[in-house]
């Protein structure tokens, strides 16, 4: 009895991945594709891609992945792969692990967990912030820096929870604007932050940048809609410059000067969404 029940609990996850295979084996690559681009389109981007096929065991790579909204480029990926964990099927779960490269040498790994207990992590080591078009055809900035990023997310009661971390070294922000308000040009040594996702709400526990002549805080919390890009933002931006470095920037300062709360210290609401922010 305790033999036939082996069999039955290890023949579920092994004639599932089974029929994946074969139906992955089977499915013609442009009708992959196909159910690949309209999932993106539905989330409200497109996505292109070269160098499309499947993966063994039971998965899909691409070369030259963009991803795009009707702002522009947002992300650019020169190698993507994702595949179907064997071993957690059974314990009745599907997990996804997917790679890709960024850039020259940036890196981003992580899993994505489906069904009951639905959510991913993610890792990011080496990724060059002027490799992500983000930046220069959305925010119309110039970035440069090398960004490290760790988190994992799930769905509690419907609802995200989790946390990110991320940390940017050799930071050098220019032509940065929320909305149409300029902020200054500045080499940060650091960027340090961490966000918090509880019940919906992602809270920024702490978010600094450390400059030549300028200290930044940015605090407060947003809740997540769907699509993320909706969220309503509620920030505080607080920017400490030395006077040096006010005397740099004085047009950008005077400016801001609406916000000066006191000499040499600055507060800016930041609303709106967040594709869309203001102040």
């Amino acid at each position: 009895m305790k033999q036939r029940l082996v069999y039955y609990v290890a023949g579920i996850p092994a004639g599932l991945l089974a029929f994946l295979f074969l139906t992955l084996v089977f499915t013609p690559n442009d009708a992959i594709r196909g159910v690949i681009v309209r999932a993106a389109e539905n989330a409200g981007y497109t996505v292109a891609f070269t160098g499309f096929g499947k993966a063994f065991p039971v998965g899909v790579k691409a070369d030259n992945v963009e991803i795009s909204s009707d702002k522009g480029s947002l992300l650019k990926l020169r190698r993507a792969r994702v595949r179907l964990e064997i071993f957690p099927l059974f314990t009745g779960k599907a997990v996804f692990a997917y790679h890709a490269g960024v850039g020259a040498g940036g890196e981003l790994s992580g899993e994505a967990t489906a069904g009951r207990t639905q959510g991913w992590n993610l890792k990011g080591n080496g990724i060059r912030l002027e490799d992500v078009p983000f930046f220069t055809s959305v925010a119309e900035a110039k970035v440069r820096g090398e960004l490290k990023v760790d988190g994992q997310v799930k769905m509690v009661n419907h609802a995200p929870e989790g946390d990110i971390k991320l940390e940017v070294r050799g930071a050098e922000l220019g032509g940065v604007k929320i909305g149409a308000m300029p902020l200054p040009d500045a080499s940060y040594r650091q960027v340090r932050g961490a966000l918090a996702i509880t019940k919906g709400k992602a809270d920024l526990k702490s978010f600094t940048l450390e400059g030549d002549g300028i200290y930044v805080r940015l605090k407060g919390a947003s809740v997540l809609a769907n699509p993320v890009a909706n969220s309503p933002l509620d920030l505080t931006l607080e920017m400490m410059p030395k006077p040096e470095f006010l005397e740099r920037q004085k047009f950008v300062f005077l400016l801001l000067v609406k916000y000066q709360t006191s000499p040499g210290a600055y507060s800016i609401p930041i609303r709106g969404t967040l594709g869309h922010p203001s102040i």
